[in-house]
């Protein structure tokens, strides 16, 4: 067995890694914890429990499933407990990002000795670009693998602590932090900026995704659901959402709707994108988690970009 242990961001990059022909085994971790309920003590039979009622609720992820895809890994990954050098390889965006706290937050308790180090893709070039890791040449992966970032202990504690802080239930906490640039993760300030939009605005109970996905379907005119999705993925910004989780979303917004083949919206649906009215009462689910928070015991106020606790 190496010495060496790569921990990846998907199965995408998995099979592109493995090309690359690195030394070390590769495990991948599967989850999204940007959305849905997780807890701060990654890896442990509440946490999982809580994992899977969100996916198999949401995402009709059957039990064999999610044991097979996700639970077989991390059991895998807690059978490698001789590598005493570990490389995360992560991407800019929210999705990654939170994955990323998790993973540092779970090695920081049960892979204490270890040297943990991170190549991170996103500004690769002189363009407003950012790119993900399956995007990039061999060569470029190559260059951000020997570059990689070493991360030191205040690091991990760091992440730790971020991640404490995303399952908290408020993120109030996660707005006052500000010394992000004080530690060697380059793209944080901006996915937990891009997480902290996603409660509803105080404008029309809609949050900046949601607002998004309305102003694109008026401006883009897409002629079918399926042009809309990839649309709205070209222009997601920061968020690295799959289909999937657009489609749940769109679900959501069905009602201001009058059709998806052509995409147009309702007066109401126009209504609400110009802040003549709101969606609030309407889209309101008691049942929502965004990290430790419900999403909509909270108000984000675009015009001062701070978050109120209803």
């Amino acid at each position: 067995m190496s010495s060496l242990l790569h921990i990846t961001n998907g199965d995408s990059f998995t099979e592109k890694l493995k090309s690359l022909d690195l030394k070390g085994d590769i495990i991948t971790w599967r989850e999204m914890l940007c959305e849905g309920k997780t807890l701060t003590n990654v890896g442990s039979e509440s946490f999982w429990k809580t994992r899977f009622e969100f996916l198999n609720k949401h995402y009709k992820v059957s039990k064999s499933r999610f044991i097979e895809l996700t639970l077989k890994e991390y059991r895998s990954l807690c059978n490698h407990k001789q590598q005493d050098r570990i490389v995360l390889w992560f991407e800019y965006d929210l999705f990654c990002q939170i994955n990323m706290l998790a993973v540092i937050s779970w090695l920081k308790a049960h892979r204490r000795h270890a040297e943990i180090s991170l190549v991170c893709s996103g500004k690769e070039d002189e363009t407003d670009t950012l790119y993900g890791l399956s995007e990039l040449s061999d060569e470029q992966l190559l260059g951000l693998y020997e570059n990689r970032t070493r991360l030191s202990q205040d690091d991990i504690e760091y992440a730790d602590y971020v991640w404490q802080l995303y399952c908290g239930d408020s993120p109030i906490r996660l707005e006052h932090l500000t010394d992000f640039r004080n530690y060697n993760f380059n793209y944080l300030e901006d996915a937990i900026t891009a997480h902290l939009k996603r409660f509803p605005s105080i404008k029309n109970g809609l949050n900046h995704m949601e607002n998004k996905m309305l102003q694109l379907s008026l401006e883009k005119k897409p002629s079918s659901k399926r042009e809309l999705l990839g649309v709205i993925l070209k222009n997601q910004g920061f968020y690295g959402y799959g289909d999937t989780q657009y489609e749940r979303a769109i679900s959501r917004l069905k009602p201001l709707f009058t059709s998806f083949n052509p995409v147009r919206l309702t007066r109401k649906g126009k209504q609400i994108l110009e802040g003549k009215s709101n969606y609030y009462s309407s889209i309101r689910d008691s049942d929502v988690y965004l990290g430790g928070a419900l999403k909509y015991n909270f108000l984000y106020n675009t015009a001062t970009d701070k978050i109120l606790k209803l």
